[in-house]
């Protein structure tokens, strides 16, 4: 007998573990010079503090901070100084106020330098956060400008599923929506991954001809970056009537299911709502008190007289 049940239709989806641009770190330093040693590469995992990169400051750059640094140390004696001739009634409170400014406009000058990389003759580029190196911008012995791209990191804990699914299908999904995560190329028992959508895309994508979905994973992954999934969306739980899945047929005019109604087959044209395992979830106008005929239902046509095999069972 055909019963209304909830159902969660399943859209399939296919993707990669990727950094989520959000949360991707672009990492750089203030000032110019060049490039001493690279101490990762593209792919590698790497920890929170780890050295990734040494650069030798620009003289000019270097220079500058140490001119910076000198300006203090004659703006302290150029104060000390008028402070004693101001106790001397020798300088003017004007003159002590120009002098205490002098000091006050050179450390802030230092301070700006020191921000623009200056104070180190060698600066050590380290990992801001556990994560992946997914880009490694320059080599050993380069100069880059301040302020230029160096590497990029995609932490760990923002490593989210890029997937792809068939523009039909995306019109139904919605973020908050569970998805089921599993990697393309895992051994057998492999537990899940769980995770929500956290975007649906507007737009095909002119390369794949998918509707980009972006899902979040809810717990951290121990996958690398750039890990081949699938993925099982499960959409928002609707009603629709529960039926074997031998029960469903099709033609040229769709899919439908055969009720046996006063000793003959009743043809029912249904929609599949959802179409994964058994029963499948229909909708159409079915008797809720007529059997849905399955064994050799693929042999009947509309109309065809039928007698139940035996009790309990219907069939041809």
């Amino acid at each position: 007998m055909p019963k209304l049940e909830t159902f969660h239709a399943k859209v399939a989806a296919f993707g990669q573990l990727a950094a989520d641009t959000r949360n991707a770190l672009a990492l750089s330093l203030p000032q110019a010079g060049r490039v001493l040693a690279t101490e990762a590469v593209a792919g590698q995992q790497v920890k929170r503090g780890d050295p990734l990169l040494k650069l030798e400051t620009d003289p000019a750059t270097r220079s500058t901070y140490l001119q910076a640094r000198t300006a203090i140390k004659v703006a302290q004696d150029n104060l000390a100084r008028t402070q004693r001739l101001h106790a001397e009634k020798l300088a003017t409170n004007a003159e002590l106020d120009a002098a205490r400014k002098a000091l006050t406009d050179a450390r802030t000058a230092l301070a700006a330098q020191a921000k623009l990389g200056g104070a180190s003759a060698v600066t050590t580029l380290r990992a801001p956060a556990d994560g992946v190196i997914t880009t490694l911008d320059v080599r050993r012995g380069q100069r880059v400008a301040a302020g230029a791209l160096l590497i990029q990191l995609a932490p760990t804990a923002s490593l989210d599923a890029q997937l792809g699914v068939d523009p039909a299908a995306a019109v139904g999904l919605r973020p908050g929506m569970p998805v089921i995560l599993r990697p393309v190329y895992a051994t057998r028992g492999t537990a899940p991954l769980h995770g929500t959508v956290a975007m649906v895309g507007d737009a095909v994508d002119p390369q794949s001809h998918l509707v980009n979905v972006v899902a979040t994973v809810a717990t951290p992954v121990p996958l690398p970056a750039g890990t081949a999934l699938s993925a099982v969306i499960e959409t928002s739980p609707l009603k629709a009537w529960a039926v074997p899945r031998d029960a469903l047929q099709s033609d040229a005019r769709g899919s439908y299911v055969l009720q046996l109604e006063r000793g003959k087959a009743q043809r029912v044209d249904v929609k599949v709502l959802a179409p994964d395992g058994s029963p499948v979830g229909v909708t159409g106008k079915l008797d809720p008190h007529a059997p849905v005929i399955t064994l050799g239902s693929y042999e009947l046509s509309d109309g065809d007289a039928v007698k139940a095999a035996s009790q309990g069972s219907s069939g041809s």
